[in-house]
């Protein structure tokens, strides 16, 4: 496992949620992040995380102290301190039995906000202007401007062919 010491794999799990189609099987996702396997998702429950997925991707559209903070004050975190499984010492933000939608949303905004006071400039959008994705920048130096390579290679791709139609014409 990498580690990510921006927010963790919470904040990485909120971009996660962000960038999902609508269709997306959340307990696969949620597997796929790490995230402690939870069986299946409700609809209800499913409903819940949409609606909070969108409030998760107006912090990366936006990151802030007021918004981040409007996403802790909506959540029921607990923080302490769980060493369940056989696991070294480790938070958890909500009641081990409390409702998936609500651990995954105290998680996610822990994970944000710990972001933001570490490095705020590390919560990213990719930069081509077609891709709504958003990500954590893990960089070695910080400068990350797109989701992927495929994005930056498409940005580069395009300004190389229009300085060369500009030579040319």
């Amino acid at each position: 496992m990498h580690f990510n010491p921006y927010g963790g794999a919470a904040a990485d799990l909120a971009a996660r949620l962000v960038n999902a189609p609508p269709d997306q099987d959340l307990a696969a996702l949620l597997a796929e992040a790490g995230y402690t396997p939870i069986g299946t998702v409700s609809s209800r429950q499913a409903a819940e995380l949409l609606r909070w997925t969108r409030r998760l991707d107006t912090v990366f559209r936006a990151p802030g102290v007021e918004p981040i903070n409007a996403l802790l004050a909506e959540t029921t975190s607990r923080p302490y301190i769980s060493t369940h499984d056989g696991r070294a010492p480790h938070l958890h933000y909500a009641a081990e039995d409390a409702p998936i939608e609500e651990r995954v949303k105290a998680y996610t905004a822990a994970g944000l906000a710990e972001l933001y006071c570490a490095a705020p400039d590390r919560i990213g959008q990719c930069r081509r202007a077609e891709c709504p994705r958003v990500f954590v920048d893990i960089s070695r130096n910080g400068r990350r401007r797109f989701c992927s390579e495929r994005c930056a290679n498409r940005v580069n791709v395009a300004r190389h062919r229009a300085r060369s139609a500009r030579r040319a014409g």
